[in-house]
């Protein structure tokens, strides 16, 4: 107990001492967050804030190693797996780092791929969710399928960490409760070498929050974010294979489901918007707080008091340890979804129109391509002038213009002018999309302008999208040399093109 305590201590000690230091280093050497759009602050603070918690956990944690107790040998009975986490949170640390100093920052799927290099290292040395004892008499072995579960929970725990860290003191404090209950546990299963890793950790978090508590002077930066979540989810793991049952998953899962489920619902909500699921956002759990008119300090207390409440409530899972504790998962699960819906974060109405209409969009845009291909097909038969604008006036009607004209400006300052028409409909003006094509001019004899109009159909995103494909089948046949003369007819007047069906001859009235 002895040592449990210097641990905590020792590294809170020397959190309180690296992170005044750090925010020196930093403004220095001006490594300092500047406040955007999308930032809470006013002024540039700090932002490698996570090198002091890194520091103030190594500097602990690695002269335990020395120890001659029991502390000590446990430590050295399980070396190479702690060797090989320290280093992969090294790895992960380090390109968080890198993400901090550089003024552009790295690329997403940079830091992305730095996880999972990381995560394979992890798994490799045998740190994987082989098995889960969910109740006394159901129990999943997954094999092979331990090595991508695996990943997907260490890289998902260490992305949800890293997105929570949008508020002064929310990441910290979260992940602080995280590393108490992982603590307890371990201690509870007599996974001494888990219990010192949590409690560095934590003693970390504690001299840090000083310091990044609103007002904060410093942020952990990606740096911090990244490494706490890789060696908290790392941990959960480690501590579900020398105890399999539910709850070594479930107890961090719980602690961390708010930046958890903030970052589901943030996943949903991108794809749901069809954007990119690095693309950033200020509608996170705590900018809707934020936005409800509390101010950080206090949401970030309404996220701990969430994460105590639940992670509190979870612990009495490691008593019961029988088919009541799954009872007890799924209940606090559905607690943090009613506080989401109570936020605002998430609302089933919305999902499923959601869900509708980017059904409705991809139908659609799967209709257009169909009429797209099919257009290249007729495009591909083409070998005269005629049969060119037969091709354009059947694209047109499968595409759903409203009309099509090829402008033809002769050399002695004519112009003839060719039209297709919808049949049977008029189109109204206000809800068209018209766009002029140069199709060039043909050894400067004549000049050729297309013009295309583009029914809107409710959509201007549709409306784009079939001038896109329309424009890409003219790149791809162009026939201004093939075009001898004007199609249809030889006179000097503008003339009316009536086509009705696609496989139907071109009638030409004057």
């Amino acid at each position: 107990m002895k040592t449990y305590l210097f641990v905590y201590l020792g590294s809170t000690l020397l959190s309180l001492v690296f992170t005044p230091v750090t925010i020196q280093i930093a403004r220095r050497l001006s490594i300092v967050d500047v406040p955007g759009q999308r930032h809470m602050h006013v002024k540039p603070i700090a932002r490698i804030g996570g090198v002091a918690i890194w520091l103030s956990m190594l500097f602990i944690t690695l002269p335990v190693l020395c120890l001659s107790n029991i502390i000590g040998d446990a430590f050295r009975d399980i070396l190479s797996e702690v060797i090989v986490v320290l280093c992969a949170t090294g790895l992960v640390f380090f390109i968080g780092l890198m993400d901090d100093i550089k003024t552009s920052g790295l690329r997403a799927r940079t830091k992305f791929l730095a996880q999972i290099v990381a995560a394979l290292a992890v798994c490799a040395i045998g740190i994987r969710i082989n098995s889960v004892a969910v109740t006394d008499w159901l129990t999943f072995n997954f094999g092979w399928f331990s090595w991508p579960l695996t990943l997907l929970w260490i890289v998902g725990i260490t992305n949800a960490v890293n997105l929570s860290d949008g508020l002064d003191g929310l990441a910290a404090g979260i992940s602080a409760v995280a590393c108490a209950v992982i603590a307890v546990f371990a201690y509870h299963s007599n996974n001494v070498v888990m219990v010192v890793l949590m409690l560095a950790l934590l003693g970390s978090l504690t001299g840090f929050l000083f310091f990044n508590f609103n007002p904060a002077r410093i942020f952990m930066g990606d740096c911090g974010s990244m490494f706490l979540g890789f060696i908290i989810a790392s941990s959960g793991v480690l501590c579900s294979t020398k105890s399999p049952v539910l709850v070594g998953l479930a107890l961090p899962f719980l602690a961390l489901g708010i930046p958890i489920f903030d970052t589901l619902f943030t996943i949903l909500r991108r794809f749901l918007e069809r954007r990119s699921i690095f693309a950033a956002d200020r509608r996170h759990f705590h900018h809707r707080l934020i936005d409800l008119g509390l101010k950080q300090r206090h949401v970030a207390i309404i996220a701990y008091m969430v994460s105590l409440f639940v992670a509190g409530l979870g612990m009495t899972m490691v008593v019961i340890r029988n088919d009541s504790s799954l009872i007890v998962f799924i209940g606090l699960l559905l607690f943090l979804l009613v506080v989401f819906r109570i936020v605002g974060c998430v609302r089933l109405k919305e999902v499923i129109e959601g869900l509708k209409r980017k059904y409705m969009i991809n139908h659609r845009e799967h209709e257009e391509r169909r009429s797209f291909e099919s257009a290249q097909l007729y495009f591909r038969r083409v070998k005269t002038s005629d049969q060119w604008w037969q091709a354009v006036c059947a694209a047109a009607e499968r595409m759903d213009f409203a009309w099509v004209s090829l402008k033809t400006a002769n050399k002695d300052g004519s112009t003839d002018t060719s039209v297709w028409r919808m049949a049977g409909s008029t189109p109204d003006l206000s809800k068209v999309i018209t766009m002029h094509v140069q199709l060039g001019d043909n050894g400067a004899d004549t000049c050729r302008e297309l013009e295309i109009a583009i029914a809107v159909n409710g959509s201007f995103e549709s409306a784009s999208h079939r001038a896109m494909l329309f424009n890409r089948l003219i790149d791809e046949h162009n026939v201004v040399d093939l075009i001898a003369s004007t199609p249809g007819h030889d006179g000097r007047r503008a003339s009316v093109v009536n086509y009705t069906r696609v496989e139907n001859s071109i009638s030409v009235s004057d």
